[in-house]
C-alpha cells in the first residue's frame, strides 16, 4: 500500500522515482480503508531533506500511510522557503485537537543549549503532554528523543568532548522486542551528535527498556511502555550521503571535523560513502508502523481514552 502525499511535495517525486507507492489525497479519498495518519514535527533545518528521509521509511510498508506535516507554532525557519512551510505544513496549535496513530518528533541542530534555552520549549513540552492523549505512539529522533526522555523521567543530556561522527557497530540487546523483529545481532547506524544519554542514568528509571546500544557511543533506541514512546538518539533515516554533506559542509566552512569513522571505504574522503543502515532502518520503521497498526483503535476518536 502507499504513502499519501500531495503531489505538489517535492518527496512525491523522489519517492516515486525509487520505487516507493506514492498516491494523492484525492484518489487515497475514493479507497475503502482508513489509513494510519502518522505526524511529521519537522525541527530539521533541512525541511525538504528530512521529509524525503522519513517518508521513504514509513512508506515502505504494506500500510496506507497519510503524513502530516506539523511545525512549531511561532518558530521560523531559516532554511527553507516560505512558500514551502505555508504550502505544506501546519502549526501545532492548529493539530492539537486532531488525534494520531503515530507522531515522529526529528532532531534539531540545538544540543549546545539547555533544554529550557530553547525557543519553543515551552510549546515542545506541550506537544509531549498532547502525545498522551491525541498519539497512541511516538517517535522521538535524536535531539527530539533526548528532549521527551528529559521531559517524562528527567534524563539528562551531556556535552562530549568531541563529536560523536560517523558509522558505529550496534548490539541488539532485546532480540525478543516486536520493535527489533528481524534484526541481526549487530549492526551499523549512523551517528552524529555532540551530547550523549548515559546508560547509568536510564537505567535508573525501571519504566525505560534499552533496546539497542554501543560500547562506544552509548544508548540508541530506548522503549517508553508507559508513554507508548520510542526514543532514539542516532540516525537510521540518514541518506547515504547525509554524513559526507555535514562533513564537507563543516571543511569549506573551517570547522574543525575529523573524518566520519567507518564511513568511507578506508576512511579515504575522495571515495562514495557505501550505505550499510538501509535495511535495519526499513526493518525498525516498518516494526514500528506495524505495532501502531495492531494497537489502534479503528476510531481514531478513541485514542487516549
Amino acid at each position: 500500500m502507499p504513502i499519501t502525499l500531495p503531489e505538489t511535495l517535492p518527496a512525491y517525486d523522489v519517492l516515486r522515482n525509487e520505487g516507493v507507492m506514492v498516491m494523492s489525497p484525492e484518489r487515497a479519498a475514493r479507497q475503502d480503508i482508513r489509513p494510519l495518519k502518522i505526524g511529521l514535527l519537522n525541527l530539521m533545518p533541512k525541511k525538504i531533506q528530512t521529509e524525503n528521509q522519513f517518508a521513504r521509511l514509513i512508506g515502505a510498508t504494506p500500510l496506507q500511510i497519510d503524513l502530516h506535516l506539523i511545525r512549531m507554532t511561532e518558530h521560523q525557519t531559516k532554511n527553507t522557503a516560505a512558500e514551502h512551510m505555508e504550502t505544506f505544513y501546519r502549526p501545532f496549535q492548529e493539530v492539537r485537537d486532531e488525534k494520531f496513530d503515530g507522531l515522529i518528533i526529528t532532531g534539531a541542530p540545538i544540543e549546545h543549549l539547555p533544554f529550557e534555552e530553547v525557543t519553543y520549549w515551552d510549546e515542545l513540552q506541550q506537544v509531549f503532554d498532547w502525545t498522551q492523549t491525541h498519539v497512541q505512539s511516538t517517535f522521538g529522533v535524536c535531539w527530539g528523543g533526548m528532549a521527551m526522555i528529559h521531559h517524562f523521567h528527567g534524563v539528562q543530556k551531556h556535552l562530549l568532548p568531541h563529536k560523536a561522527f560517523g558509522c558505529f557497530r550496534h548490539a541488539n540487546l532485546c532480540p525478543t522486542s516486536p520493535f527489533l523483529r528481524g534484526f541481526s545481532d549487530d549492526f551499523v547506524i549512523p551517528v552524529s551528535r555532540w551530547t550523549e544519554m548515559r546508560q547509568a542514568e536510564i537505567d535508573a528509571h525501571p519504566a525505560l527498556r534499552t533496546l539497542i546500544g554501543s560500547d562506544e557511543v552509548g544508548p540508541c533506541l530506548v522503549e517508553d511502555a508507559s508513554h507508548r514512546a520510542l526514543y532514539i538518539f542516532n540516525h537510521f533515516e540518514y541518506d547515504s550521503d547525509t554524513l559526507k554533506q555535514e562533513y564537507d559542509r563543516d571543511i569549506a566552512g573551517g570547522t574543525p571535523i575529523n573524518v566520519p569513522a567507518n564511513y568511507y571505504p578506508d576512511d579515504d574522503p575522495s571515495r562514495p560513502p557505501l550505505n550499510r543502515w538501509r535495511s535495519h532502518a526499513h526493518l525498525l520503521y516498518g516494526n514500528w508502523i506495524n505495532e501502531i497498526y495492531q494497537s489502534t483503535p479503528f476510531d481514531l476518536n478513541d485514542i487516549g481514552r
